[in-house]
């Protein structure tokens, strides 16, 4: 089929198809979304859906491939995840509209929106209880800036970044999606890439900070960003980028958008992607939820307060003021404990009212989303009345004031929203009766128009004094008043004939109508759509009552999720023993019986205890390290990780799972625990580890907190004694700061009496019969070995490998006693492996007791409580013997 013979239906389709470039288009025909060509065939592929073909394009078959418009929500789900991008392609008018404009006229269609990964508000596309981040990134000669909104909330903050800068804060928000100008494209793209985000490039008109700042000023409609705060080039250029990049995908329907807020760096505590990736802060290793700290410690019972939780454990606060409001908050409702199981009540009937004002702005919320902010702002005044009649601290006392002075808004959605209304306006029936006169009596039409006709005929039959007056409907007439013949002369005299119109004569019966009955038939007829169009007219009316509060009623969802943040952290604290921590200004650093909160729920699940241990990096000195030493399988990548992890909740404003905590304000946080390939950049294990190793050495100040564990384990001993012993002086002497420096070369151990403020500690073991028993305890001290072949034994190796290695040990340590020449000729001297060679385990050759020979001929089931006595009496005899 030439071009020339295109359908006027596939001419449409390419037009709309090539002006929007890069992304599947979803072609509105009826009650599906159809894709054709590639998209088709791309489509078909990701979503598992039959690809077919519907006529011909030059002179090949057109793929196709379709999704019912009822089930789109589901498909573009999976499509975004797998990294698609959706134009919508919408009917814009009715069918029979176009069929007046001629037989072959095509239905009007175009975008309405462009779907991506960071422009996502359906509540079915989302995760409730997370944020999902548009992020831009902009570069205005020597500076540079990152912004992010979330448009489901409307959150919108910006902050100075330069490129350095720029991982460790992609990391800290996890955006969807990152936009960027396109020469910048290839300076940050594997820094989006590292992090599973879409990465956006933009024309570098849509960075430009002139056209940005006005960009602005329209959407707030401000003339100047001063009252916003000051603002830098490179800040207004990403900002602009986000509002631009939202006006082309929601196609001029911008979302409501909260002043910007600029963050300070300097409040808050800087942590890199790998430390994230290594504490399993909001994701664990393996990729999930299950397993992270965030999982461990949600108690938060509202969407807003898991998101804010999940804000506040990715970036724990510096500003001292507000750590110890936080810790405030929660002392008081602990101390309250019936009222604050009482706030928990109320919040959990508090909807996601961030979401669904969202979805309002932009046309994609319903009735339902009504009903949650008039529940929500129902359910704040409660809050705020129990709060303002407690003796709340100021932060509660603040959060309580934005939750009042709705009372006109909720009024109104009361009155006029049923209780339980339908998820779209087009379904109809959510106005409540009573608040529209109109509305009701049009109902009353549509639902009992028997009932209005029945009573009609009464009326007719008593002004004509004609009993068997009826009033009937055809197709033909529709309503009519029907008599019989005897009554003809009569309906058809004056003076009921200037009232009843006369319609047909048949055989037997007389016909007529009146003005009123064909006005009726018309309101009958229409009243289920006029019913349908005064609920579309008010709930119009009541989306701008709703949206003219958008301010207020964000201050009072922001309100909600700081009191459920904080009743959130009391529950913990309560039900798991915390403690509230003392933060300060100084540098102390003590831990009294600390307890890693991940591994201890792990272990409560199986009815193990958790071993708690202390900490104390000496607070006067200056730097204080701890050198840590024993086997593995002993926990000592657990002390590291739960030490970090107490600093970073106290510094969130939670209490913390130990006895007594002190800590001198962190500024950093770094984790170098465990490692793996980068096969993707075709990095080793050790590579990686040095990689994040000189991060830590390059970055962290006297104020940081460091854990490493087993520095060098990825290369020769000595190689890596050596960097590890290096990188040991390097964070004494240079970095100066509170560390935890687990290893296995218990030749470091001599540095504690070199160098001032290090000291150091084991994790204790018990060896018995050979067997190593795993006590979990920190001591001061050094541990005398690894108990490295004792681990492997537990690891199930075949014992002929397990003496081999034993043999092996036993020469290395007498060569290492007797002398580094005398090694290499003991080793010359061992025998080269063989399974016959090898020394067969030796079982030992015990005699039983006579307590194992009588407690072997016991049968306990058939033991009364008497015997088993005195058999035990017995027992105690023959041991005594």
């Amino acid at each position: 089929m030439s071009e020339q013979t295109v359908t006027p239906m596939m001419a449409q389709y390419l037009g709309i198809k090539e002006a929007n470039p890069g992304a599947l288009l979803f072609y509105r025909m009826g009650d599906f979304y159809e894709m054709f060509f590639d998209d088709a065939v791309a489509a078909a592929a990701a979503l598992d859906i039959a690809l077919t073909k519907r006529g011909k394009h030059e002179g090949e078959d057109i793929p196709m491939c379709g999704v019912p418009v009822h089930a789109a929500e589901g498909y573009l789900l999976t499509l975004i995840r797998k990294g698609f991008r959706v134009a919508i392609a919408e009917q814009l008018e009715d069918p029979a509209e176009a069929k007046k404009r001629g037989y072959k006229a095509v239905v009007k269609r175009d975008v309405v929106r462009l779907v991506t990964p960071g422009t996502l508000t359906e509540e079915s596309l989302l995760e409730a209880r997370r944020h999902n981040f548009l992020a831009a990134w902009a570069e205005v000669r020597d500076e540079a800036a990152l912004a992010w909104v979330d448009i489901s909330t409307g959150d919108f903050r910006v902050m100075p970044c330069p490129l350095t800068r720029l991982g460790p804060e992609l990391a800290r928000l996890a955006p969807r999606e990152v936009l960027a100008s396109e020469t910048k494209e290839a300076d940050i793209g594997e820094i989006v890439s590292d992090l599973r985000a879409s990465l956006t490039p933009l024309p570098r008109a849509s960075f430009d900070s002139q056209s940005a700042e006005k960009r602005l000023c329209e959407l707030y409609e401000v003339g100047s960003l001063d009252a916003f705060g000051g603002f830098s080039r490179a800040e207004i250029a990403a900002m602009g980028a986000i509002v631009d990049y939202l006006d082309l995908t929601q196609r001029g329907k911008l979302p409501l958008l909260r002043r910007p807020h600029r963050e300070d760096a300097g409040d808050l505590m800087q942590i890199d992607a790998a430390t994230r990736r290594n504490l399993e802060l909001t994701q664990a290793l393996s990729g999930g939820r299950e397993g992270s700290l965030l999982n461990a410690i949600d108690r938060t019972v509202t969407a807003g307060g898991a998101r804010l939780l999940e804000r506040r454990i990715s970036a724990p606060s510096r500003n001292l003021s507000q750590i110890h409001a936080r810790h405030e908050s929660v002392r008081f409702l602990l101390e309250q404990s019936r009222f604050y199981a009482d706030l928990r009540e109320d919040l959990k009937r508090c909807p996601d009212m961030d979401r669904a004002l969202s979805r309002l702005a932009l046309d994609r919320g319903g009735p339902r989303d009504m009903a949650a902010i008039r529940n929500g702002l129902g359910q704040a005044l409660m809050i705020a009345e129990r709060l303002n009649n407690s003796e709340a601290p100021p932060l509660l006392k603040s959060a309580a004031q934005a939750l009042i002075g709705h009372d006109d808004l909720v009024a109104l959605l009361d009155a006029a929203l049923i209780a339980e209304p339908p998820l779209l306006a087009r379904d109809g029936g959510f106005i409540a009766p009573g608040y529209e006169p109109d509305l009701d009596e049009t109902r009353q039409l549509r639902d009992e128009g028997r009932g209005v006709i029945a009573r009609l005929q009464a009326k007719y039959a008593e002004e004509t004094g004609i009993q068997s007056l009826k009033v009937k409907h055809n197709n033909v007439l529709g309503y009519f008043i029907e008599v019989t013949s005897t009554h003809a002369e009569k309906m058809l005299a004056a003076p009921l004939s200037e009232r009843f119109i006369h319609r047909q004569t048949t055989a037997n019966q007389v016909r007529f109508t009146t003005v009123e009955l064909s006005e009726m038939e018309t309101r009958i007829l229409n009243a289920g759509n006029r019913a349908l169009e005064i609920e579309k007219r008010l709930y119009d009316s009541l989306k701008r009552a709703i949206l003219n509060q958008a301010g207020p009623i964000n201050e009072a969802s922001r309100a909600l999720a700081e009191i459920d943040l904080s009743t959130a952290f009391a529950d913990i604290a309560s039900g798991e023993n915390w403690t509230e921590p003392t933060v300060d200004n100084s540098r102390a650093f003590e831990i009294d019986s600390g307890r890693h909160p991940v591994v201890e729920a792990a272990l409560k699940r199986t009815g193990e205890p958790f071993i708690a241990n202390s900490c104390e990096l000496t607070p006067d000195a200056t730097p204080a390290i701890w050198l840590l030493t024993g086997p593995n399988m002993a926990g000592k990548s657990t002390f590291l990780r739960q030490n970090a992890i107490i600093a970073l909740l106290a510094q969130a404003g939670s209490f913390v799972p130990a006895k007594r905590a002190h800590i001198g304000l962190v500024s950093q946080l770094f984790s170098r625990v465990g490692a793996a390939d980068d096969l993707a950049r075709g990095r080793s294990t050790f590579m990686v580890e040095m990689v994040e190793t000189a991060a830590i050495l390059n970055q962290a100040d006297d104020r940081a907190l460091v854990i490493l564990d087993e520095i060098g384990r990825g290369t020769a001993t000595y190689d890596g004694l050596s960097i590890a012993w290096a990188v040991m002086e390097h964070l004494h002497g240079v970095n100066r700061c509170r560390a935890l420096f687990a290893t296995h070369y218990h030749e470091m151990t001599a540095l504690s009496a070199k160098l001032d403020g290090v000291e150091n500690a084991t994790v204790a073991v018990k060896e018995w019969e050979g067997e190593v028993i795993f006590l979990h305890e920190v001591r001061k001290g050094a541990a005398d070995r690894s108990y490295g072949v004792q681990v492997a034994r537990l690891a199930g190796l075949p014992d002929a490998v397990v003496s081999r290695a034993r043999v092996v040990l036993d020469a290395l340590e007498k060569g290492e006693r007797e002398g580094g020449t005398q090694k290499r000729a003991i080793i010359d001297d061992l025998p080269l492996f063989a399974v016959s060679q090898s020394p067969q385990p030796t079982q030992k050759a015990t005699a039983s007791s006579e307590v194992e020979d009588r407690l072997r001929d016991m049968i306990p089931d058939d033991m009364t409580p008497k015997d088993a006595l005195v058999a035990l009496y017995e027992l105690r005899g023959l041991l005594k013997d």
